[in-house]
């Protein structure tokens, strides 16, 4: 199951898992955002390989014009997930605390 909702200061709450079943739904919240955004992926417990294509599309999407997407609050085992996959190099990541 997961949640993803407006947080704090413009801030983009995920909680829970990010998988086939649940990458349609988030796509397409994250569809809606523009600019800079921040997702909070403290709460995020896993991620599958169609969980990092909506990372990868909205990545895409906010850089042709001029935003990004930041990923923060990032667990150790998520941390490894962007590493072997390479996306440590294409998105701003900040541990969690």
């Amino acid at each position: 199951m997961l949640a993803i909702e407006w947080g704090a200061e413009g801030v983009v709450v995920v909680r829970g898992r990010l998988d086939a079943a649940e990458a349609p739904a988030a796509q397409a919240f994250l569809d809606g955002t523009k600019g800079t955004v921040t997702l909070d992926c403290a709460g995020l417990e896993y991620i599958s390989s169609a969980g990092l294509g909506v990372l990868l599309k909205t990545q895409k999407r906010l850089m042709g014009s001029a935003g990004k997407l930041r990923l923060t609050g990032v667990n150790h085992h998520l941390q490894d997930i962007f590493r072997y996959s390479g996306f440590d190099k294409i998105f701003e990541i900040e541990a969690a605390r």
